[in-house]
């Protein structure tokens, strides 16, 4: 009769053990594709923060050299003593306070974006913690 309730217990421990197995392979799949999810999720991120900041560096720049020759001749002529190197430093120096801005601006949109998925991590760090939980207890409940 002890042998009988040997082989159960052993029986019921390669099955509990399967069975973690199989959780740690469900798992594992699973946090591989939060994973790739998310990658996907913050390389959206990037290209969208990207590519509006670099069109529009380039539409400005196009855009700030015709203005700034424009308004630099427009002061000049509105202010007959200004020489017109003055007039044109007075617009670079807007000009560039206003490239400064679009600067920082798309500087803080790609300072929101991870490089490392963070929540998939996190996701990772608790799934294991549970499973080497969960192996602790059958382990436990098997040598009683």
């Amino acid at each position: 009769m002890e042998t009988h309730v040997d082989s159960d217990s052993e029986a019921s421990v390669a099955s509990l053990l399967g069975g973690i197995v199989q959780d740690a392979r469900r798992l594992l799949v699973e946090q591989l594709k939060l994973f790739q999810v998310e990658i996907k999720n913050d390389m959206r991120r990037t290209l969208t923060a990207l590519v509006p900041l670099g069109t529009g560096a380039v539409t400005c720049l196009a855009a700030f050299i015709l203005l700034g020759m424009g308004l630099s001749f427009l002061l000049s002529w509105a202010m007959p003593a200004l020489p017109v190197w003055a007039a044109f430093v007075i617009v670079g120096v807007i000009v560039a306070a206003i490239g400064a801005g679009l600067v920082f601006w798309g500087i803080n949109q790609l300072k929101t974006v991870s490089p490392v998925p963070d929540a998939a991590i996190s996701e990772l760090k608790e799934n294991i913690a549970a499973l080497t939980e969960r192996k602790e207890n059958n382990q436990w409940k098997a040598n009683k």
